[in-house]
C-alpha cells in the first residue's frame, strides 16, 4: 500500500470559514468594471439593480483579503463538501512518470462540478435580500445545474438561459434543471428583445454565453425583485470559489506535499482562479509558489490569442465593461466545440495577473487532444472527467511525460472540476472518430476585435 492514500478527506470541521480574496493581495489592482455610458468605475450601488446588495459589494472589494462565509452558507456546504483530493496512482504508472499526480475532485454533487460552491453563496444572499427570483445563463449546463440545486433548497424561482448548442447537445441537463424546478431557454430566443436582436443579426447561430447572458440580464431587470446570477468571471465568484484552493492546500500540507505545478481549465476562470487561490497568495506576498498554468480550448482561445482590452460581458452589449482578455463579445464558438470554456473573456483578476506575468503561463489545447487525455484519465482512475477538466488533464500529462523525459520528480495539482456524463454526445463523437479539430485563423478573431469598445485604459 502507498504510504499516501489514494484520497485524502478533511474533515467537515475543516471546510473554510473564510473565503480568500486574490484582488487584496495584489499589488496592482485588476481594472474596475466601468459603467458604459459615463465611462467611470462602478460602485456597489450602480450593481445592485443587477446583482444582489451583499454581492455587489463583494464584486468593489479589493481590500480585505479574508471575508467570512456565513453560517447558512456553510451548513449547505456540509452536503458535498470538504472534497476529496486525489492521488492519482493508476494514471502516474499508466505515464511511468516519477512525477506525483493529484487532483481536486469537485464532482461529488449532482452539478458534476465546482460550480455549487458559488451558487449556493450566491442564492444564499439572494434570499437573505428577500430576492424570489433569479436569472443565469449556462453553457455546458453545469452552473445552470448547480443554481438550480441552490435555488430548490433556499427556495428562490430560478429561470435560466442555455446557449442553444449545449442545449441540443445535452438535453438531460436540461431535464436536471427542470427537475429541481428551474425554467430553462435554449439562447438566443425570441423571449428578449436582446435574443430576438441577436437571431436577426446572426440567423441560425448555436449561441454563445455572450448571447445567453444579455438575454438572463434583461430578464433580471425586466421583472419585478429578480437579479442576475453568474456562474464565473466575476470577482466574487472567485472569490467563493477559493474554498477548492484552500481545502487543497490544507489536505496537501497534511501529507506534507506542495506542488510545482497547480494546472487549471479556464474559460471564465472560476476553476482555475479557485484552485490556485491560497497558492498564489504565497506568490503575491513574495513567497516560494508553484508555476501556474491555465489552460484553454483553442477554439476559444481567450488568453492565448485574445487582446487585454475593455470589452462588454455580453453579446448586447448591455452590461458594465470590464478589462479582461477577449476575443470580442460578438464571437461565437465553433459548433463542433464540444463542453464549456466557451465565453468569449477571461476572469479581470487573472487577466490582470498573465498580463503582469504573475499568473505564468496560458496554453491553448486541440479537442481532440483533450478526449485522449479524458479517456486515458478516465481508463485509469475510473473517473469519466467533465470535458472542460479534460483540458486540465491534458497538460497534466504533457507535464508528466516532461518529467519522465528529465527525469524530475515534480508535483502536479490540478483541478478536477466535475464529471462528464452529461457530456456523452462529446465522448460518442471521439470514440467514433467524428469529433474535429477547430482552431479560428487571425481573420476570425479580427471580426471580434474589430468591435472593441474604443475605451482609455
Amino acid at each position: 500500500m502507498p504510504e499516501i492514500p489514494y484520497r485524502i478527506y478533511l474533515s467537515e470541521d475543516e471546510i473554510p470559514k473564510q473565503w480568500y480574496n486574490m484582488a487584496a493581495d495584489m499589488k496592482d489592482k485588476p481594472a474596475p468594471l466601468l459603467n458604459p455610458g459615463t465611462g467611470l468605475a462602478m460602485t456597489a450601488e450602480e450593481l445592485s439593480p443587477i446583482f444582489c446588495e451583499e454581492l455587489s459589494r463583494q464584486e468593489v472589494n479589493i481590500s480585505d483579503a479574508f471575508i467570512d462565509i456565513p453560517e447558512g452558507i456553510r451548513e449547505f456546504y456540509k452536503a458535498f463538501r470538504p472534497s476529496p483530493l486525489i492521488r492519482a496512482y493508476n494514471l502516474e504508472r499508466a505515464l511511468d512518470t516519477p512525477a506525483r499526480i493529484y487532483c481536486k475532485f469537485e464532482g461529488n454533487n449532482t452539478s458534476g462540478s465546482h460550480k455549487l460552491n458559488s451558487a449556493a453563496a450566491q442564492v444564499y444572499y439572494a434570499k437573505q435580500q428577500g430576492i424570489t427570483s433569479l436569472s443565469t445563463e449556462t453553457g455546458a449546463g453545469q452552473w445552470g445545474t448547480a443554481l438550480s440545486m441552490a435555488c430548490a433548497f433556499y427556495g428562490v424561482d430560478l429561470t435560466v438561459y442555455m446557449v442553444k448548442g449545449s442545449a441540443r447537445q445535452k438535453p438531460y441537463r436540461k431535464a436536471v434543471m427542470e427537475s429541481f424546478g428551474a425554467t430553462v431557454i435554449a439562447s438566443p430566443s425570441d423571449t428578449t428583445n436582446s435574443g430576438r436582436a441577436i437571431l436577426e443579426k446572426f440567423p441560425g447561430t448555436d449561441g454563445s454565453l455572450g448571447c445567453a447572458i444579455s438575454e438572463a440580464v434583461e430578464y433580471a431587470v425586466t421583472h419585478e425583485n429578480c437579479r442576475y446570477v453568474l456562474g464565473s468571471v466575476l470577482n466574487q465568484v472567485l472569490l467563493h470559489q477559493s474554498v477548492i484552493g484552500i481545502e487543497a492546500k490544507a489536505a496537501m500540507d497534511k501529507i506534507g506535499e506542495y506542488p510545482d505545478l497547480v494546472i487549471g481549465c479556464a474559460g471564465g476562470g472560476s476553476n482555475l482562479g479557485g484552485l490556485m487561490s491560497v497558492y498564489m497568495r504565497e506568490k503575491l506576498q513574495g513567497r516560494k509558489a508553484p508555476r501556474f498554468i491555465a489552460v484553454e480550448p483553442a477554439s476559444c482561445p481567450s488568453l492565448t490569442r485574445g487582446k487585454y482590452a475593455y470589452d462588454f460581458c455580453d453579446t448586447g452589449k448591455t452590461t458594465p465593461l470590464a478589462k479582461m482578455y477577449t476575443l470580442g463579445c460578438e464571437f461565437q464558438p465553433s459548433p463542433n466545440h464540444a463542453g464549456g470554456l466557451r465565453y468569449h473573456g477571461m476572469s479581470p483578476i487573472l487577466s490582470k495577473l498573465y498580463a503582469d506575468g504573475i499568473l505564468d503561463e496560458a496554453r491553448g489545447v486541440e479537442q481532440t487532444k483533450v478526449f485522449d487525455a479524458a479517456t486515458l484519465f478516465a481508463r485509469q482512475e475510473t473517473i469519466l472527467p467533465a470535458p472542460e477538466s479534460a483540458h486540465a488533464i491534458r497538460v497534466t500529462i504533457d507535464e508528466a511525460l516532461r518529467c519522465k523525459e528529465t527525469g524530475e520528480a515534480k508535483t502536479i495539482l490540478f483541478g478536477l472540476t466535475g464529471t462528464g456524463y452529461f457530456d456523452m454526445q462529446a465522448y460518442m463523437d471521439y470514440t467514433s472518430g467524428k469529433m474535429t479539430d477547430y482552431i479560428p485563423t487571425d481573420e476570425d478573431l479580427q471580426k471580434g476585435f474589430d468591435g472593441l469598445p474604443q475605451v482609455a485604459g
